[in-house]
């Protein structure tokens, strides 16, 4: 009997990738240990929340629209985006254990007061945000899992763009950013197919959003010769 047989409230998922790279710093260890049990959101994983009961997003907000990002990196974007924007809350969301230390990192020296963090599989949050919860959502520069037979493992397939359909609140923002042109091509496909419509022409990709920060994948990815695409897709 499958996992999800025992317990069909809380199917079992694969997860694909790195969960943890390089050795972590007495400082990451600390900020892990510390700081981000303060900043992660409470009942999103199957174990604290197995019947799936949605998340009380309005006391969450306190009043203030919130918005999604998904795989942070190093938080340089969300960082970015908090200390631009006080009065939004921002969600992180991040399975990548050094990418999260090094968010908290930012978080502690700045003294960013308005991000939340789940250090895990966006999917398990996805399931418990409620509908029409979100103001707007980032996916920027995701794994691209080059290979043919991996494309299914990206973000912009229907498991994860239908419930995210369904969470973000209709006439609001989608931002993909991707330095993958194959990635551009799955992304034209399936994001208007979950109810989304993209805003620019679709052969004028190249211009960031005016309050965009570029951040060091980004410049890496323009060292190496590749051209970044910016698309802006709005909920139906």
């Amino acid at each position: 009997m499958s996992k999800a047989d025992k317990d069909p409230a809380t199917p079992w998922r694969n997860f694909y990738g790195r969960i943890k790279g390089q050795s972590l710093n007495a400082r990451q260890e600390q900020d892990l240990e510390e700081l981000l049990p303060k900043l992660s959101l409470k009942n999103v994983t199957r174990e604290d929340n197995p019947d799936r009961t949605p998340l009380d997003i309005d006391a969450i907000r306190d009043g203030r629209p919130v918005w999604l990002e998904v795989g942070f990196g190093s938080g340089e974007h969300i960082v970015h985006q908090a200390q631009a924007n006080p009065d939004v809350l921002i969600i992180g969301c991040e399975i990548y254990v050094n990418g999260v230390a090094s968010l908290l990192g930012k978080i502690r020296r700045e003294g960013v007061e308005n991000i939340l963090i789940h250090a895990g599989d966006a999917r398990d949050l996805l399931d418990v945000l409620p509908s029409d919860s979100l103001d707007k959502m980032f996916l920027l520069y995701p794994d691209p899992w080059p290979k043919a037979r991996h494309h299914r493992r990206r973000f912009v397939t229907p498991e994860h763009l239908d419930p995210l359909a369904e969470k973000l609140k209709s006439g609001h923002e989608f931002r993909v950013a991707t330095d993958i042109e194959d990635y551009v091509r799955q992304t034209l496909e399936e994001v208007p197919r979950a109810g989304f419509t993209l805003t620019e022409a679709p052969d004028d990709l190249s211009k960031p959003w005016a309050d965009w920060f570029s951040t060091r994948y980004e410049q890496k990815a323009l060292r190496e010769g590749r051209s970044p695409h910016y698309m802006t897709f709005i909920r139906d």
